[in-house]
């Protein structure tokens, strides 16, 4: 009874497991019950890095990639589903969020981009601008960047004092504190654009900014979405340190194994669960668990047997 639940359940999802149905493993229905949990989401992250797989019939490898989309620090669910595809293109995120319509968090790869046109809404990070004028900072000391830099750091440290407060209340004080900054950003942007010489790599900076202005300061509509990617970015962190050890995936099959197994693996990190207790576990308790009852065996619902 278990194995034909599990069957029925992969024929009915529109994300295939990697796997024929029949020999689909007990693991790829939690993994699949985790998407879902993550797709209920209003608010999510996203983000890509590459990963070496070795070309089917050859001995050299290709590029494909690693997706990451996790929940936010502010959302009750404690969450992040991986997904592998042998390339970087946009159709991959498109499968993988199928017919969710919630806000969607990232940098200004083009690969989303279908996406909004379809009814997602995309949120800016704040981050990546600040990066382009920090590097500028950095490397010739450029005074307009440190005033740039200056300025966002009024934003954050908003953030920062609003990190532990309800959705609502966070949208009331960032209304208060946060939009004056913004608006004096933008207006001095706008005035050092037309300044600066065409080409320049403060230029370069300030275009960054102001090309993606609404989709960077729409996190002042609502309190439940963060103001940078960073999030995500400290999930995918796993897979850039350990393709220096592993090197390279075998195969897209085995790539999107792995990318299953590490999405329960760090999920339950993020819950708070030892990794090697909470797989033994709910990997022994899955051949007999009711499908309709796998939702329990999830990371931030799991309880030891």
């Amino acid at each position: 009874r278990s194995s034909s639940a599990i069957s029925r359940t992969c024929r009915s999802t529109s994300y295939n497991p990697p796997i024929e149905c029949s020999a689909c493993s007990a693991s790829w229905l939690l993994f699949d019950a985790l998407r879902e949990a993550m797709l209920a989401q209003a608010v999510i992250h996203a983000d890509e890095t590459p990963v070496q797989m070795l070309a089917p019939g050859q001995k050299k490898t290709h590029r494909a990639y690693v997706w990451a989309y996790c929940t936010t620090p502010f959302s009750a669910l404690k969450a992040v589903v991986y997904d592998f595809s042998p390339s970087r293109a946009g159709e991959h995120a498109r499968n993988f969020l199928g017919q969710w319509n919630g806000k969607l968090v990232c940098d200004d790869f083009g690969g989303y981009k279908a996406s909004f046109q379809q009814g997602i809404t995309e949120i800016g990070c704040m981050a990546h601008a600040r990066r382009k004028f920090f590097d500028l900072h950095a490397t010739n000391k450029s005074q307009l960047a440190e005033q740039a830099l200056h300025s966002i750091g009024g934003l954050y440290e908003v953030e920062r004092q609003v990190r532990e407060m309800a959705d609502e209340d966070r949208w009331r004080i960032r209304q208060e504190k946060a939009a004056p900054f913004i608006e004096a950003l933008h207006t001095w942007m706008l005035a050092q654009r037309d300044l600066v010489p065409e080409g320049s790599a403060i230029a370069k900076a300030l275009d960054y900014s102001l090309r993606r202005w609404t989709a960077l300061t729409r996190y002042l509509e609502d309190g439940a979405v963060p103001i940078d990617n960073n999030a995500v970015e400290n999930q995918i962190r796993p897979w850039v340190l350990g393709r220096s050890n592993w090197l390279f995936a075998g195969s897209l099959r085995s790539g999107k194994r792995a990318a299953a197994i590490m999405s329960l693996i760090q999920s339950a990190r993020m819950n708070g669960h030892d990794p090697y207790a909470y797989l033994k576990d709910v990997l022994t308790r899955l051949p007999t668990q009711r499908a309709s009852e796998i939702d329990q065996l999830l990371p931030h619902q799991w309880m030891p047997a």
